[in-house]
C-alpha cells in the first residue's frame, strides 16, 4: 500500500481508494485504536483520564461526498467505542478550536481544502489543537496494512451524537480577536465564500459588525465548491471591488483556513503580504515575540528583503502549515504563515484561519487609518513564476539527469539575485517548480526548461 498522509491528510478522489466507503471505514477503525491507545493510557476508561472526553469532532465542507466520507468514519469509529461529535458543514480551523475547547479526543476534517468537488479528504486534530504528528499518521497507516484489521479488538459501541452549538460557539471564538472598540463602520468589502464551509458563518460574521458586506458565493450545491471562486481566482473579487467602489475584497479556500486580499485599486494581496503588514504593525505595538516572522520557503524573496528592512527576524521551514507551527513552538514566536494565505496567530489558534486572518487584517487597516494598499506597501514582491507538472511518479529530483543539471546551471546563473525551489507538491500528483529573480523572462525560461525536463525524465 502506498504512502496515504501528504503534508495534510489523506486525499484522493471521493469514493475510490483510499476514499471508498469501505476503506474510509477502516480509517475510521484504525484511528480509534491509535488514538484511544495514544491519548487515553487506560483505553476508553475515561474515569481515570478525567480531563479527555473519549470523543472525536467531525466536520466537513459542502462537498457532496462529504456525508458519504462521515457515515464511513462514523461506522469505524463507534466500533471502538467512540463517540462521534458530528459539527456538520463547519470549517477547518473550527474543528481545531472545538477540540480544545470540548477536551476531546481529537478532531476530523473532511474536505479536500481548494482542490475541486470531485476530491475530497480526512485530516487529523489532535487533543491539542494541532494537526496529527508524523508519527501517529504513520501508526495509523501501519494498522491499515494489517489484513486483519477489523478483528483486532473485541467491538465496543460507540453513538453519534450532534453538536449543534458548533457554530455559535465557533463564532463568538472568532468575535474575541477583534480588538476592543475597533469597528469597520463605513468600510465597505467584497466576501468570496467559495461556496465552501464559510458560506454561513463569514456573512453572520462580518454583517455584524457594521461594515458594509458584499457577499458572492455563498450557494453551495455540493459541487460548486471553489469553482471559478475563492482564493485561486481573486479575479472575481478584483472585478467586484472596482465594479462597487469597494475599500477592499477577501477570498477564502473551500475550509475557511486561508484567505487572501485584493486592495480598493484591485491589486491581489497573497499571504506574503498579509503577514509582512501584520509583522509590521506588531513590531511597532511593541506585541512581536521575539521580534520573528515563520515563513516556508515558497514565501517571494521581497517579503524576505522587506523583513530585513525593518529588523524583523525571518525563519523558514518548509511547506507545510504544521511546519510553520512546529517552528513557532520550537522559536517561541506568534506570527507565521504561507504565501498561500495560510496565517497562523498563535494567541489565537493552533493552525490557520482565514477568518480571524481577516478580521486582523480589517482590524489594521482601522486601527492604522491607513487603505490597505498604502500598509500592503511595506513589501514589493520580487517576479515569481511558478510551473506545476503532473507527475506519474515521484523520484529524487538529484537523480534525474538532465532536471538536476538545468537546475545547477540556474542556480550559478541567478546567484544571489535570485532562487530555485522544486518539490513534489503534499496533496497533489504534482512537482511543482518555483523561480525567483529580477528579470522576469529569464526566470520564466529557467523554469520552463526545468518543468519540460521534469515532464521528460518522470513522463516518457
Amino acid at each position: 500500500m502506498e504512502k496515504l498522509f501528504g503534508t495534510d491528510g489523506i486525499r484522493g478522489i471521493a469514493g475510490k481508494y483510499p476514499l471508498s466507503p469501505e476503506f474510509v471505514e477502516k480509517i475510521g477503525i484504525a484511528s480509534a485504536e491509535t488514538l484511544t491507545h495514544h491519548f487515553l493510557p487506560s483505553g476508553l476508561t475515561s474515569q481515570k483520564v478525567p480531563s479527555l472526553n473519549p470523543t472525536i469532532i467531525i466536520g466537513r465542507d459542502t462537498r457532496e461526498s462529504g456525508e458519504m466520507i462521515f457515515d464511513g468514519l462514523a461506522k469505524g469509529l463507534i466500533r471502538r467505542g467512540v463517540d462521534v461529535c458530528d459539527c456538520g458543514v463547519i470549517t477547518t480551523p473550527a474543528i481545531s478550536y472545538l477540540t480544545q475547547a470540548t477536551n476531546s479526543l481529537a478532531g476530523i476534517v473532511i474536505s479536500a481544502s481548494h482542490n475541486p468537488y470531485q476530491y475530497n479528504g480526512i485530516k487529523f486534530f489532535s487533543n491539542s489543537g494541532m494537526k496529527l504528528p508524523d508519527e501517529l499518521e504513520s501508526e495509523i497507516e501501519k494498522k491499515l496494512k494489517a489484513s486483519k484489521l477489523s478483528n483486532t479488538e473485541k467491538e465496543k459501541k460507540g453513538s453519534i451524537i450532534p453538536f449543534q452549538e458548533a457554530k455559535e460557539k465557533y463564532i463568538e471564538f472568532i468575535k474575541k480577536s477583534i480588538p476592543q472598540g475597533v469597528n469597520f463602520s463605513g468600510l465597505k468589502m467584497v466576501i468570496d465564500c467559495a461556496n465552501g464551509s464559510v458560506s454561513e458563518i463569514a456573512p453572520q460574521i462580518f454583517r455584524g459588525l457594521d461594515g458594509e458586506v458584499i457577499v458572492m458565493n455563498n450557494t453551495p450545491d455540493g459541487k460548486n465548491i471553489n469553482e471559478g471562486s475563492g482564493s485561486l481566482h481573486l479575479e472575481v473579487i478584483q472585478k467586484a471591488v472596482k465594479a462597487n467602489r469597494a475599500d477592499l475584497g477577501f477570498a477564502f479556500d473551500g475550509d475557511g483556513d486561508r484567505v487572501l486580499f485584493t486592495d480598493e485599486k484591485g491589486s491581489d494581496l497573497d499571504g506574503d503580504h498579509l503577514m509582512a503588514l501584520c509583522a509590521g504593525c506588531l513590531k511597532r505595538k511593541g506585541k512581536l515575540k521575539n521580534n520573528t516572522l515563520v515563513v516556508t520557503s515558497m514565501s517571494n524573496l521581497g517579503l524576505l528583503l522587506a523583513m530585513e528592512k525593518i529588523g524583523i527576524r525571518v525563519l523558514q521551514t518548509k511547506v507545510g502549515d504544521r511546519y510553520v507551527l512546529e517552528e513557532m513552538l520550537r522559536s517561541g514566536t506568534i506570527l507565521g504563515g504561507e504565501q498561500a494565505g495560510h496565517i497562523i496567530f498563535l494567541d489565537y489558534g493552533k493552525t490557520g484561519d482565514g477568518l480571524i486572518t481577516a478580521l486582523r487584517v480589517l482590524s489594521i487597516i482601522r486601527e492604522e487609518k491607513k487603505p490597505l494598499s498604502e500598509l500592503a506597501g511595506i513589501m514589493e514582491r520580487a517576479p515569481q513564476v511558478l510551473i506545476n507538472v503532473e507527475v506519474k511518479e515521484r523520484k529524487p529530483f538529484t537523480s534525474l539527469p538532465l532536471t538536476s543539471r538545468l537546475i545547477r546551471e540556474a542556480e550559478s546563473t541567478l546567484g544571489r539575485e535570485g532562487r530555485i525551489l522544486v518539490r513534489y507538491s503534499g496533496t497533489e500528483p504534482l512537482a511543482r517548480v518555483m523561480v525567483e529573480g529580477k528579470d522576469r523572462e529569464k526566470i520564466e525560461n529557467i523554469a520552463k526548461n526545468i518543468s519540460q525536463a521534469i515532464k521528460k525524465e518522470l513522463n516518457p
